[in-house]
Protein backbone atom coordinates (compact mmCIF):
# COMPACT_ATOMS: atom_id res chain seq x y z
CA UNK A 1 0.00 0.00 0.00
CA UNK A 2 1.34 3.66 -0.68
CA UNK A 3 1.64 6.26 1.79
CA UNK A 4 -1.83 7.91 0.01
CA UNK A 5 -3.50 5.14 -0.03
CA UNK A 6 -2.57 4.63 3.87
CA UNK A 7 -3.52 8.46 4.46
CA UNK A 8 -6.75 7.67 2.61
CA UNK A 9 -7.98 4.26 4.99
CA UNK A 10 -7.01 6.32 8.03
CA UNK A 11 -8.80 9.29 6.68
CA UNK A 12 -11.92 7.29 6.40
CA UNK A 13 -11.53 5.28 9.48
CA UNK A 14 -11.08 8.56 11.61
CA UNK A 15 -14.42 9.73 9.80
CA UNK A 16 -16.63 6.80 10.87
CA UNK A 17 -14.99 7.25 14.48
CA UNK A 18 -16.22 10.59 14.16
CA UNK A 19 -19.58 9.85 12.80
CA UNK A 20 -19.94 6.83 15.71
CA UNK A 21 -19.00 9.39 18.56
CA UNK A 22 -21.32 12.01 17.18
CA UNK A 23 -24.40 9.70 16.87
CA UNK A 24 -23.26 7.30 19.96
CA UNK A 25 -25.19 8.99 22.53
CA UNK A 26 -28.11 9.78 20.25
CA UNK A 27 -28.97 6.71 17.75
CA UNK A 28 -32.74 8.97 17.06
CA UNK A 29 -30.18 11.56 15.64
CA UNK A 30 -28.45 8.79 13.27
CA UNK A 31 -31.60 7.48 12.09
CA UNK A 32 -33.03 11.14 11.40
CA UNK A 33 -29.74 11.51 9.31
CA UNK A 34 -30.07 8.42 7.54
CA UNK A 35 -33.57 8.94 6.85
CA UNK A 36 -32.68 12.34 5.16
CA UNK A 37 -31.00 10.71 2.58
CA UNK A 38 -33.73 8.21 2.16
CA UNK A 39 -36.46 7.48 -0.47
CA UNK A 40 -38.42 9.38 1.17
CA UNK A 41 -35.69 11.87 3.03
CA UNK A 42 -35.54 15.29 2.85
CA UNK A 43 -32.95 15.56 0.27
CA UNK A 44 -34.60 13.37 -2.40
CA UNK A 45 -37.54 15.81 -1.91
CA UNK A 46 -35.77 18.31 -2.75
CA UNK A 47 -33.92 17.03 -5.30
CA UNK A 48 -37.53 15.84 -7.14
CA UNK A 49 -38.51 18.80 -9.43
CA UNK A 50 -34.90 17.76 -11.15
CA UNK A 51 -35.99 14.36 -11.43
CA UNK A 52 -39.64 15.11 -12.22
CA UNK A 53 -39.28 17.99 -14.38
CA UNK A 54 -42.23 19.86 -15.65
CA UNK A 55 -43.10 23.15 -13.82
CA UNK A 56 -42.23 23.36 -9.77
CA UNK A 57 -44.57 25.22 -7.93
CA UNK A 58 -43.26 27.79 -5.75
CA UNK A 59 -42.28 25.70 -2.67
CA UNK A 60 -40.69 23.43 -4.55
CA UNK A 61 -38.84 25.94 -6.29
CA UNK A 62 -37.85 27.07 -3.30
CA UNK A 63 -36.07 24.31 -1.72
CA UNK A 64 -34.15 23.60 -5.04
CA UNK A 65 -32.57 27.19 -4.35
CA UNK A 66 -31.64 26.66 -1.02
CA UNK A 67 -29.73 23.35 -1.44
CA UNK A 68 -28.64 24.86 -4.41
CA UNK A 69 -27.47 27.99 -2.18
CA UNK A 70 -26.14 25.74 0.74
CA UNK A 71 -23.84 23.54 -1.62
CA UNK A 72 -22.54 26.80 -3.47
CA UNK A 73 -21.38 28.60 -0.19
CA UNK A 74 -19.63 25.91 1.05
CA UNK A 75 -17.88 24.58 -2.08
CA UNK A 76 -16.23 28.43 -2.96
CA UNK A 77 -15.81 28.65 1.01
CA UNK A 78 -13.88 25.48 0.82
CA UNK A 79 -11.81 26.41 -2.12
CA UNK A 80 -11.84 30.00 -2.24
CA UNK A 81 -12.86 31.39 0.98
CA UNK A 82 -16.10 32.72 2.69
CA UNK A 83 -15.97 35.85 0.30
CA UNK A 84 -16.57 33.48 -3.36
CA UNK A 85 -18.90 31.17 -1.08
CA UNK A 86 -20.80 33.90 -0.55
CA UNK A 87 -20.99 35.06 -4.02
CA UNK A 88 -21.27 31.95 -5.29
CA UNK A 89 -24.48 31.10 -3.08
CA UNK A 90 -26.02 34.66 -4.12
CA UNK A 91 -25.93 33.10 -7.93
CA UNK A 92 -28.21 30.40 -6.52
CA UNK A 93 -31.60 31.36 -7.39
CA UNK A 94 -30.32 31.97 -11.28
CA UNK A 95 -28.75 28.56 -11.43
CA UNK A 96 -31.27 26.86 -9.84
CA UNK A 97 -34.08 28.91 -12.29
CA UNK A 98 -31.42 27.36 -15.30
CA UNK A 99 -31.74 23.92 -14.18
CA UNK A 100 -34.90 23.61 -13.75
CA UNK A 101 -35.45 25.55 -16.81
CA UNK A 102 -32.86 22.72 -18.90
CA UNK A 103 -34.91 20.02 -17.13
CA UNK A 104 -38.16 20.75 -18.15
CA UNK A 105 -36.87 21.48 -21.69
CA UNK A 106 -35.48 17.79 -21.52
CA UNK A 107 -38.62 16.77 -20.77
CA UNK A 108 -40.70 18.68 -23.46
CA UNK A 109 -38.35 17.24 -25.93
CA UNK A 110 -38.89 13.85 -24.51
CA UNK A 111 -42.76 13.97 -24.53
CA UNK A 112 -42.63 15.37 -28.26
CA UNK A 113 -40.06 12.65 -29.38
CA UNK A 114 -42.87 9.86 -27.58
CA UNK A 115 -45.88 11.75 -29.27
CA UNK A 116 -46.09 9.80 -32.50
CA UNK A 117 -45.85 6.13 -30.59
CA UNK A 118 -48.44 7.60 -27.39
CA UNK A 119 -51.25 8.18 -30.40
CA UNK A 120 -50.29 4.80 -32.22
CA UNK A 121 -50.67 2.81 -28.79
CA UNK A 122 -53.98 4.43 -27.79
CA UNK A 123 -54.85 3.70 -31.53
CA UNK A 124 -54.00 0.25 -31.21
CA UNK A 125 -55.34 -0.34 -27.73
CA UNK A 126 -58.74 1.04 -29.59
CA UNK A 127 -58.99 -1.20 -32.20
CA UNK A 128 -58.38 -3.90 -29.64
CA UNK A 129 -61.92 -3.29 -28.00
CA UNK A 130 -61.20 -1.05 -25.26
CA UNK A 131 -63.10 2.19 -24.62
CA UNK A 132 -61.38 5.75 -24.69
CA UNK A 133 -60.60 5.34 -21.02
CA UNK A 134 -59.44 2.11 -21.06
CA UNK A 135 -57.16 2.72 -24.33
CA UNK A 136 -54.88 5.27 -22.13
CA UNK A 137 -54.68 2.61 -19.22
CA UNK A 138 -53.78 0.08 -21.84
CA UNK A 139 -51.51 2.36 -23.94
CA UNK A 140 -49.40 3.11 -20.43
CA UNK A 141 -48.83 -1.04 -19.76
CA UNK A 142 -48.78 -2.44 -23.18
CA UNK A 143 -47.76 0.10 -25.01
CA UNK A 144 -43.97 -0.16 -25.66
CA UNK A 145 -43.84 3.76 -24.59
CA UNK A 146 -41.03 4.86 -22.11
CA UNK A 147 -39.55 7.64 -20.44
CA UNK A 148 -41.44 11.14 -19.52
CA UNK A 149 -44.59 9.96 -21.88
CA UNK A 150 -45.04 6.70 -19.85
CA UNK A 151 -45.21 8.37 -16.28
CA UNK A 152 -47.53 10.88 -18.52
CA UNK A 153 -49.43 8.48 -19.56
CA UNK A 154 -49.94 6.24 -16.19
CA UNK A 155 -50.85 9.90 -14.41
CA UNK A 156 -53.62 9.76 -16.93
CA UNK A 157 -55.06 6.15 -15.97
CA UNK A 158 -54.55 6.67 -12.61
CA UNK A 159 -56.92 9.68 -12.86
CA UNK A 160 -59.54 8.24 -15.19
CA UNK A 161 -59.68 5.00 -12.62
CA UNK A 162 -60.41 7.40 -10.12
CA UNK A 163 -63.69 8.39 -11.63
CA UNK A 164 -62.19 11.93 -12.95
CA UNK A 165 -64.31 13.63 -16.76
CA UNK A 166 -61.73 12.20 -19.23
CA UNK A 167 -62.44 15.69 -20.66
CA UNK A 168 -60.40 17.49 -17.51
CA UNK A 169 -57.56 14.77 -17.91
CA UNK A 170 -56.61 14.54 -21.16
CA UNK A 171 -56.73 18.65 -20.75
CA UNK A 172 -54.18 18.27 -18.21
CA UNK A 173 -52.25 16.16 -20.26
CA UNK A 174 -52.02 18.23 -23.33
CA UNK A 175 -51.34 21.25 -20.51
CA UNK A 176 -48.33 19.82 -19.24
CA UNK A 177 -46.63 18.57 -22.77
CA UNK A 178 -47.46 21.99 -24.47
CA UNK A 179 -46.98 20.24 -27.82
CA UNK A 180 -49.09 20.26 -30.96
CA UNK A 181 -49.37 16.30 -30.90
CA UNK A 182 -51.01 16.06 -27.74
CA UNK A 183 -53.32 19.03 -28.79
CA UNK A 184 -54.21 17.18 -31.80
CA UNK A 185 -54.35 14.03 -30.26
CA UNK A 186 -56.72 15.74 -27.22
CA UNK A 187 -58.39 17.48 -29.94
CA UNK A 188 -59.29 13.87 -31.62
CA UNK A 189 -60.39 11.82 -28.74
CA UNK A 190 -62.74 14.90 -27.52
CA UNK A 191 -64.22 15.11 -31.04
CA UNK A 192 -64.73 11.79 -31.53
CA UNK A 193 -67.11 11.78 -28.38
CA UNK A 194 -68.79 14.52 -29.79
CA UNK A 195 -69.73 13.70 -33.23
CA UNK A 196 -68.64 9.27 -33.78
CA UNK A 197 -66.03 8.09 -36.36
CA UNK A 198 -62.85 6.22 -36.61
CA UNK A 199 -60.76 7.10 -34.03
CA UNK A 200 -58.25 4.47 -34.43
CA UNK A 201 -57.77 4.99 -38.07
CA UNK A 202 -57.59 9.02 -37.22
CA UNK A 203 -55.09 8.24 -34.49
CA UNK A 204 -52.77 6.10 -36.98
CA UNK A 205 -52.81 9.00 -39.62
CA UNK A 206 -52.22 11.27 -36.88
CA UNK A 207 -49.00 9.08 -35.67
CA UNK A 208 -47.99 9.08 -38.91
CA UNK A 209 -47.83 12.77 -39.81
CA UNK A 210 -46.01 13.32 -35.96
CA UNK A 211 -43.60 10.61 -37.09
CA UNK A 212 -42.56 13.17 -40.46
CA UNK A 213 -42.82 16.03 -38.13
CA UNK A 214 -40.09 14.39 -35.73
CA UNK A 215 -37.99 13.61 -38.36
CA UNK A 216 -38.15 16.96 -39.72
CA UNK A 217 -37.28 18.39 -36.61
CA UNK A 218 -34.26 16.10 -36.21
CA UNK A 219 -33.42 16.66 -39.29
CA UNK A 220 -33.21 20.53 -38.63
CA UNK A 221 -31.25 20.33 -35.13
CA UNK A 222 -28.72 18.01 -37.61
CA UNK A 223 -28.20 21.07 -39.98
CA UNK A 224 -28.24 23.64 -37.04
CA UNK A 225 -25.46 22.06 -35.25
CA UNK A 226 -22.42 23.67 -36.75
CA UNK A 227 -24.23 27.10 -35.77
CA UNK A 228 -25.27 26.35 -32.33
CA UNK A 229 -21.39 24.73 -31.56
CA UNK A 230 -20.22 27.86 -33.44
CA UNK A 231 -21.76 29.80 -30.70
CA UNK A 232 -20.80 28.36 -27.99
CA UNK A 233 -16.88 28.35 -29.52
CA UNK A 234 -17.01 31.77 -30.35
CA UNK A 235 -18.53 33.03 -27.25
CA UNK A 236 -16.25 30.54 -24.96
CA UNK A 237 -12.84 32.05 -26.75
CA UNK A 238 -12.30 34.58 -24.96
CA UNK A 239 -12.73 33.59 -21.45
CA UNK A 240 -9.69 30.74 -22.30
CA UNK A 241 -7.72 32.94 -23.98
CA UNK A 242 -8.04 35.51 -20.82
CA UNK A 243 -7.48 31.83 -18.28
CA UNK A 244 -4.44 31.27 -20.18
CA UNK A 245 -3.17 34.51 -20.16
CA UNK A 246 -3.73 34.52 -16.11
CA UNK A 247 -1.84 31.15 -15.86
CA UNK A 248 1.08 32.16 -17.99
CA UNK A 249 1.42 35.09 -15.86
CA UNK A 250 -0.76 35.86 -13.04
CA UNK A 251 -1.76 39.12 -11.84
CA UNK A 252 -2.18 40.26 -15.90
CA UNK A 253 -5.65 40.54 -15.88
CA UNK A 254 -5.71 42.50 -12.89
CA UNK A 255 -3.41 44.97 -13.55
CA UNK A 256 -5.54 45.11 -17.12
CA UNK A 257 -8.36 46.09 -15.29
CA UNK A 258 -6.67 48.64 -12.72
CA UNK A 259 -6.62 51.19 -16.54
CA UNK A 260 -10.01 52.98 -17.07
CA UNK A 261 -10.04 52.83 -20.87
CA UNK A 262 -8.89 48.71 -20.67
CA UNK A 263 -11.68 47.97 -18.37
CA UNK A 264 -14.25 49.38 -20.24
CA UNK A 265 -13.23 48.05 -23.80
CA UNK A 266 -12.94 43.91 -22.00
CA UNK A 267 -16.81 45.43 -20.69
CA UNK A 268 -17.92 45.88 -24.05
CA UNK A 269 -16.31 42.88 -25.53
CA UNK A 270 -17.71 40.54 -22.88
CA UNK A 271 -21.63 42.54 -23.57
CA UNK A 272 -20.96 41.85 -27.28
CA UNK A 273 -20.16 38.38 -27.28
CA UNK A 274 -22.89 37.64 -24.91
CA UNK A 275 -25.27 39.34 -27.68
CA UNK A 276 -23.79 37.54 -30.46
CA UNK A 277 -24.27 34.42 -28.19
CA UNK A 278 -28.07 35.26 -27.43
CA UNK A 279 -28.55 36.12 -31.72
CA UNK A 280 -26.99 33.21 -32.81
CA UNK A 281 -28.98 30.60 -29.89
CA UNK A 282 -32.45 32.27 -31.24
CA UNK A 283 -31.82 31.96 -35.07
CA UNK A 284 -30.50 28.42 -34.89
CA UNK A 285 -33.60 27.55 -32.14
CA UNK A 286 -36.11 25.04 -33.95
CA UNK A 287 -39.70 26.34 -33.09
CA UNK A 288 -42.21 23.82 -33.49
Amino acid sequence: MTAAGAFAAGAAALGVLAAADAFGDSPGALRRAVAAVGPEGALPRALAPLRRGGTPDRGERRRVIVLAAATLLAGGALLAGPVVGLAAAAAAPLLAGRALAAVRRRRQAGLAAAAPAVARAVADALAGGHSIRGAFAAAAREGGITGPAREELRGVAAALALGEETAAVLDRLRARAAHPGYDALVAAVLLQRESGGDLAALLRTLATTLEDQVRVEADARAVTAQARFTAVLVAALPALAAAVAELASPGYLGSLLTRPLTAWLAALSVALQAAAWVAVRRIARIRT
